[in-house]
């Protein structure tokens, strides 16, 4: 008669083995629902939002419905609020979050990620009459409106600048637009929207930071799901060979999004 630790061993092994069987058939399963469950936020434009009429919709949305479209099978959005967006993989609530998630060495420990879709870069913002900021080097002295926690704010003080707190984008632009600063160092993407919904805002990108303040973005998915993950990476690159991408990213932002 086997010991009770033996069958115990037993039990788990089996555990772990349908564990594996089930996480390196995702694309699998997602194929024999018919369905891929999206988490999102719903909330976050440009990127994931409801319009006027309350449609879902955004650029992330859209990468979203393209994906499921190009393997064959629904989209199907969960929204949820980002503190918990990410977590929601981990109880099988979605197959993939597409919510502008940054790749980040700590995530990449827990989960996986597609190819990156979107590139974030710094933005140094001025007045569209501004001759004196020209790159990141002129901000000191001078006045950045910025969030006090942000990486962006850290890399204004980082050059010199004297940082006046806000509590988001357009509390910055506004400061900006009224003189009480002279700069703001944002989001690039955060930027083109704004513009795209107000092109006679009298403000202008002074420089972009490539280096260590650009975020790369991608869809998330659990860990071990290749299939999955090689499913996802096709779509995104025949999107772009296609001329689907640069369509949604012109639309959004009025330029390529994607270096």
């Amino acid at each position: 008669m086997k010991s009770i630790r033996s069958l115990l061993l037993i039990g788990l092994l089996q555990v772990a083995t349908a564990t594996a069987a089930f996480a390196a058939d995702g694309l699998a399963q997602i194929k024999s629902a018919g369905v891929l469950k999206i988490g999102t936020e719903g909330t976050y434009a440009p990127f994931s939002f409801h319009d006027a009429s309350g449609q879902l919709t955004g650029f992330d949305v859209e990468i979203g419905r393209e994906i499921a479209k190009r393997i064959g099978v629904k989209p199907e959005f969960v929204e949820g609020k980002w503190d918990g967006l990410i977590a929601g993989l981990d109880v099988n609530r979605y197959d993939a979050v597409i919510n502008e998630v940054a790749i980040t060495d700590a995530r990449k420990v827990k989960y996986d990620f597609s190819d990156p879709y979107i590139v974030s870069h710094a933005a140094l913002i001025v007045r569209s009459d501004n001759t004196s900021i020209k790159s990141f080097d002129d901000l000191k002295g001078k006045k950045s409106a910025n969030t006090l926690t942000s990486n962006f704010g850290k890399l204004a003080a980082a050059h010199g600048a004297e940082v006046v707190p806000v509590q988001g984008f357009n509390e910055s632009i506004d400061l900006l637009t009224s003189g009480r600063v002279d700069a703001t160092v944002n989001d690039s993407l955060s930027f083109l929207d704004f513009k795209k919904h107000k092109p006679d805002a009298k403000v202008k990108i002074a420089a972009i930071d490539t280096g260590d303040q650009s975020d790369k973005s991608a869809v998330l998915i659990r860990k071990d799901n290749p299939e999955l993950k090689a499913a996802i990476d096709k779509a995104l690159r025949d999107m772009k060979a296609d001329g689907t991408y640069a369509k949604l990213s012109d639309k959004y932002f009025g330029k390529d999004v994607s270096q």
